[in-house]
């Protein structure tokens, strides 16, 4: 815990201690005073805060209450909860109310599987994150940095969290604050498109091409360009192999190796495509070749 944050948040969040931290953000387990006041019998919580450097940033406070508010617009089991945006104004902090959920990250289980998961164990967690995805998609709401380390498998299922990078598509949802995105940036390299890293606008197929790569990641135990660049990946010459992992059926590869092409235009997969074709005992009638 930070020399400047306080014991309790806003009167009522006692924080216990920490959960987790990135580049943007720190979570931490707490206690809900008014919940256990009245006798919850679960009244903690997580709490998700902004480092102290980017607290600074003019920009933050947006930024915290654009990912509130892109969540709100989603409501699917396997996506994490956020319950409400909060300003503690006697000690200047902004967080969010999130759900507390028991369980590991996705890069900790690939740390003990390093030669990946046989394809029915890797199926129960693609399928819930892939419909996860889609539901965010059709809801124009793009994720920006799926990574195993913001997938959490709980007691309860599988999660998909963390959508501080992510972005409504034009024209989809109103209300939200008009930030400058220059300064908060922070693609994970390993998981980023090459677009996004030459400094195109956040798409679906970006969001495609990270999801093949923790796909490919679940099939193997490793990454598919082992945690290069992409752009250095698509640059390389000889360009680096890359072949169907073992335990990925071959309807399946089709897919993912689609999702990671580096080419955007030819990136032509969406999400709702690979669940369906995770999902499918055999190739679905409109799948493209």
């Amino acid at each position: 815990m930070t020399a400047s944050l306080p014991e309790v948040l806003s009167g009522r969040y006692r924080i216990e201690r920490l959960l987790g931290a990135g580049g943007m953000s720190t979570v931490y387990r707490a206690r809900d005073l008014l919940h256990e006041q009245f006798a919850d019998p679960h009244p903690c919580v997580a709490l998700k805060i902004l480092s102290d450097d980017l607290s600074q940033s003019p920009d933050a406070s947006a930024v915290l209450f654009n990912e509130y508010a892109l969540i709100r617009h989603l409501r699917h089991p396997n996506i994490l909860r956020m319950y409400s945006f909060n300003v503690d104004t006697a000690h200047q902090r902004v967080f969010i109310v999130m759900e507390l959920l028991q369980g590991p990250t996705l890069d900790r289980l690939l740390c003990e599987r390093p030669l990946g998961l046989p394809w029915q164990e890797l199926r129960e967690i693609a399928l819930p994150l892939l419909d996860a995805l889609a539901h965010s998609h059709a809801s124009g709401i793009l994720h920006g940095d799926i990574k195993p380390s913001n997938i959490l498998l709980s007691e309860e299922g599988v999660r998909l969290f963390d959508f501080g990078l992510g972005q409504a598509e034009a024209g989809r949802l109103d209300g939200l604050a008009a930030i400058s995105r220059q300064r908060m940036n922070a693609w994970t390299p390993g998981y980023a498109a090459p677009e996004i890293l030459e400094g195109s606008a956040l798409t679906r197929t970006a969001d495609v091409y990270a999801m093949a790569c923790v796909i490919y990641e679940l099939a193997s135990g490793k990454h598919p360009f082992n945690r290069m660049l992409s752009t250095k990946a698509r640059d390389q010459r000889p360009a680096l192999p890359l072949k169907k992992p073992k335990r990925l059926p071959a309807r399946v590869w089709r897919a993912v190796r689609k999702g990671l092409t580096f080419d955007p235009a030819k990136r032509t997969v969406s999400a709702a495509q690979l669940r369906a074709v995770v999902a499918a005992r055999q190739t679905p009638w409109w799948w493209p070749g």
